[in-house]
């Protein structure tokens, strides 16, 4: 295993850098560093951290070949594979001392997405409908994306080595899916596959949280009716705010899709159910913040929607820190008031705000004052999930199909789509249908929508382009494409079903 190499492509050599004076150059690959192979851009900002680093760079005679799709097979790791092995004569050093190299990789991990070591009865990977990129049946659970990208994880395939690495390195703060302080329960819900499994402690989520003490945790509960609700959501709050380095606990209800076939029987929550839910998190809301001064529990904005309650105040959300979550997003979206109004367009438009069942309601009644301009005709269309059913009633997971089904050709001047179902820095829905596609046949402008209220006016008025969240960040971007992209299916799944 010592010998064993992970070449990380080259993407860019800052100009002036000790790399480019060195000669590296795109397309060159990183073998080892101070005669380690290293694993991931964290190991090799650790190991320049050290001060004094030795860089082996490889220059592969043919184009590298990147494979994609399901890690962890023998035949499609994720990871760059050289078509034959660097001679001597391929390689060279050089030395930096002090010093960042000036080198940005293709990927920010080098030896592959680590798996899932679960079955989770709630797992949306499971629930996917055929047809998508292979990316997005990647069950990927690692915990370097979560320092990295605030990626959740059940820390379940973690092995001593890992545990120690992140203590030793301070991989903090981590995101940790908990669901349950009840080990019984929680192994019932997430049941890990025992071969999986490197280390028996690392299933033992007390043991777990308590063991990485100096490691700040920001957790969440995926509540399950009848299952870990009711008293058991009381106990696992409890339990969670015992300990000094959880800094919060999310609570995201489950979310299905019609793609059940051979999985257990679960439902999502009544409306009674869900105001029990919120009753029980309010009390400990009010406690938590009266001895502590800070609320701890963030129930997502779907539970208030399903329960029919309204939306917690701005200043209760105490900064946004789950907003990818799910937590927060639509008091977020509502704090940049309307701009100024004008009494009349220039020209009569027709424009359909396309969005899911779920903040269908919100949405109307927050565009509301746009319905007074004179030649605008202003329409808040629920569209029907055609790909993951009807039970899928979040916007982010509306696709390309969807829309060709609720909307129809010429019938509004402007058809504005949620930001959250466009892959991050495209205009391609999950289906891999561009919005160019539906321009031309719907017969009419397409265009996201904003971040904001605000935002969002301004593109129904000026037609502008948004600036508004995009999903395919975080680990997905990384198994998508195996490029390192800014911070903003499970990972995707996990954050749009909370984007209502």
């Amino acid at each position: 295993m010592q010998d064993q190499v992970f070449p990380a492509p080259i993407k860019s050599v800052e100009g002036g850098s000790a790399a480019e004076r060195a000669g590296v150059r795109p397309g060159d690959v990183l073998l080892r560093v101070n005669g380690e192979p290293v694993t991931d851009v964290l190991a090799y900002r650790h190991a320049l951290s050290q001060g004094r680093a030795t860089l082996e760079i490889a220059r592969p005679k043919e184009a590298p070949r990147v494979m994609t799709g399901v890690a962890g097979t023998a035949q499609d790791h994720h990871r760059l594979f050289l078509p034959t092995p660097p001679s001597l004569e391929d390689t060279f050093t050089f030395d930096v001392e002090w010093e960042d190299p000036g080198l940005e990789f293709e990927e920010v991990l080098f030896d592959g997405i680590k798996k899932c070591a679960n079955k989770c009865d709630f797992c949306y990977v499971h629930q996917m409908p055929r047809g998508f990129r292979k990316s997005l049946y990647i069950m990927d659970d690692d915990y370097r994306l979560s320092f990295l990208y605030g990626s959740f994880v059940t820390l379940t395939n973690l092995s001593e080595g890992d545990i120690q690495r992140i203590e030793n390195e301070n991989l903090s703060p981590l995101y940790v899916s908990v669901h349950t302080a009840n080990q019984d329960l929680r192994q019932d819900m997430m049941k890990w596959w025992r071969l999986k499994v490197k280390d028996q402690q690392a299933v033992q989520i007390r043991s777990m949280i308590e063991r990485l003490e100096q490691i700040d945790l920001y957790t969440q509960i995926v509540l399950v009716p009848e299952r870990n609700d009711r008293e058991n959501l009381d106990e696992t709050v409890e339990y969670l705010a015992s300990r000094p380095n959880v800094i919060s606990a999310a609570v995201v209800p489950i979310g299905l899709t019609s793609h059940r076939t051979n999985l257990p029987d679960v439902r999502t929550f009544t409306r009674e159910e869900a105001q029990d839910s919120l009753r029980r998190l309010n009390v400990w809301r009010r406690k938590f913040l009266n001895e502590r001064g800070t609320r701890f529990v963030f129930p997502s904005d779907e539970l208030y929607l399903l329960a029919g309650e309204p939306l917690p105040t701005e200043e209760e959300y105490e900064g946004f820190p789950m907003l990818e979550n799910g937590v927060g997003m639509i008091r977020d979206f509502l704090t940049e008031a309307l701009p100024e109004l004008p009494a009349a367009l220039p020209e009569p438009r027709r424009v359909i705000l396309g969005t899911g069942s779920l903040f269908a309601e919100s949405l109307d009644r927050a565009v509301e004052p746009l319905r007074a301009i004179g030649g605008l005709t202003l329409e808040v269309r629920a569209i029907e999930n055609k790909t993951f059913g009807k039970v899928t009633t979040v916007a982010g997971l509306l696709t390309g199909r969807c829309f060709r089904h609720a909307v129809k050709p010429g019938e509004a001047d402007l058809l504005i789509v949620p930001p959250t179902t466009l892959r991050y820095g495209t205009e391609l829905m999950l289906d891999d249908v561009s919005l160019d596609e539906l321009r031309a046949e719907l017969r009419m402008d397409i265009r996201p929508g904003g971040a904001t209220l605000g935002e969002l006016a301004r593109v129904i008025l000026e037609g502008a382009r948004s600036s508004g969240h995009q999903w395919g960040m975080s680990a997905h971007a990384v198994k998508d494409s195996g490029r390192e992209e800014p911070v903003s299916v499970e990972v995707a799944a996990q954050n749009m079903r909370g984007q209502a």
